[in-house]
């Protein structure tokens, strides 16, 4: 899709595989947060999504602490720039206003009722809707375990959601008919 970007923050790498398959299905640019910038001004849809820490968006110090956790561990990959700002938070509350632009939010998260592991993808959507833009939806991808791996066939999913977002933004788009016009 022309003009549309996907925008995550990754401790793990799963949240980027996600990302850069919702983009794929979109036929969009992935960038992460700290890379990310004023992007968001410019697109017709930005897609954004981060990982559930603490029941919500990841804040500094539980990105800090994954970060330490994964090097004690000493078998966990971490992303390049999983501890360095800004993250999702810091993003969306400096995003300027974005009024008539479109959005969805998603995250990744246990396999759990969202009342025991929380969604960060709620905490983005508000966050988005406070900066005027028009949610098409949310979704929560799965992992088998805090740190990962993606549940089988969670890839193939966030590919397909792409593709549902670019129907639902030329729904959307689409002027309305007057029957018998």
């Amino acid at each position: 899709m022309k003009n549309a970007i996907v925008v995550y923050e990754s401790v793990y790498g799963n949240t980027r595989a996600l990302a850069e398959a919702i983009a794929a299905g979109l036929d969009a640019s992935v960038l992460p947060v700290q890379k990310a910038g004023d992007a968001a001004a410019e697109a017709e849809l930005v897609v954004v999504g981060g990982p559930t820490h603490m029941h919500g968006l990841s804040t500094a110090r539980s990105r800090q602490m994954a970060v330490a956790g994964a090097h004690e561990d000493g078998g966990m990959t971490v992303e390049p720039l999983a501890d360095q700002e800004p993250g999702l938070r810091r993003w969306l509350s400096e995003l300027p206003r974005c009024d008539g632009h479109r959005a969805a939010a998603f995250d990744t998260r246990l396999d759990r009722a969202p009342w025991m592991t929380g969604m960060a993808a709620r905490g983005v959507a508000r966050r988005l809707r406070q900066h005027g833009f028009e949610m098409l939806g949310t979704e929560s991808f799965l992992v088998e375990d805090a740190e990962g791996p993606l549940e089988q066939g969670e890839l193939e999913r966030a590919h397909a959601w792409g593709e549902q977002l670019t129907r639902l933004l030329a729904d959307t788009a689409a002027p309305a008919v007057a029957p018998g016009s």
